[in-house]
């Protein structure tokens, strides 16, 4: 790899420390019946995956397995993640892998996160934490409405943004993992999610409408034959604070192991960190 190789993947690996906060401003403080009739009778996208995220709700739970690609500088890198969620109750656990830096190397530990309404728990966070410890995040008060913040997607976030679905189309019919499902493409409203979305989305989605470079999402869909998601990619695009530049980002989310048992306990507030929160340096190239 020569130095200005180096140098974009040190660069990019640094921005994905703002999606995990770094500046993101985190400082610690109707029937899915009806979705699945649409589904299997090929009615309207735009209503079907309007009650995408009812259709969640009520199966319960699932398995969940997450990606983020982040385009910086000519660069690309990929969190990757994988865990359980709790659509009833909204919480979830999810173990992220942070790329390797700029030299190759690994040397990151896994951060564990806990998803609730209105918060985001992180564990093995970063630079200052002390290993016993979480680090919280209200997640209304993030630019991104922590669709990108954790470097995964909370699951039923991702599916009521597509409550702000104001075009899609019926793009084919495939199998995941062996089972048949229909691909939809489409643009969803953030704005509009927002309005329509759950009391514990609500404020995120808002903030989001109002910190992304642009509020249209374009996304592409799989749902089953009970209108359940089990595959969703949705793009967004945000202003990198240190550049000023437009970073594209792909958020894509996969489900599968409904009814999945979902253990999730939020931390008590003695094992929270309050403190600073150091910054990983990014890789001078030299």
């Amino acid at each position: 790899m020569d130095r200005r190789q180096v140098r974009r993947t040190g660069e990019a690996v640094a921005a994905v420390g703002i999606l995990l906060g770094l500046g993101a401003g985190a400082t610690g403080c109707s029937g899915s019946g009806a979705a699945a009739e649409d589904v299997k009778g090929g009615g309207d996208p735009v209503a079907t995956l309007r009650r995408a995220a009812d259709a969640l709700r009520d199966a319960g739970s699932s398995k969940a397995g997450t990606s983020m690609e982040m385009a910086t500088g000519g660069t690309r890198v990929t969190i990757r993640g994988k865990g359980v969620y709790d659509y009833r109750r909204r919480l979830g656990r999810l173990t992220v892998m942070l790329p390797a830096d700029a030299s190759g190397a690994s040397g990151h530990r896994p951060i564990t996160e806990l998803l609730a309404p209105g918060a985001l728990y992180m564990k093995n966070r970063g630079a200052g934490v002390p290993a016993d410890k979480w680090v919280r995040v209200d997640t209304a008060t993030l630019s991104d409405g922590n669709l990108v913040t954790g470097g995964a997607t909370d699951p039923y976030a991702a599916a009521e943004l597509l409550r702000g679905t104001r075009e899609a189309v019926l793009a084919g019919h495939t199998e995941l993992a062996g089972t048949p499902v229909r691909h939809y493409r489409g643009t969803a409203d953030l704005g509009r999610a927002a309005r329509y979305a759950s009391a514990g989305n609500r404020a995120p989605l808002a903030a989001a409408a109002r910190g992304f470079a642009t509020a249209v999402v374009p996304f592409d869909v799989y749902l089953d034959d009970q209108g359940r998601v089990r595959k969703l990619r949705q793009r967004f695009g945000f202003v990198n604070g240190r550049e000023k530049a437009t970073v594209a980002v792909a958020s894509t989310l996969l489900l599968y192991g409904f009814g999945t048992p979902v253990d999730v306990r939020l931390p008590a507030p003695a094992d929270i960190y309050t403190g600073r929160i150091a910054e990983d340096e990014p890789a001078s190239g030299g």
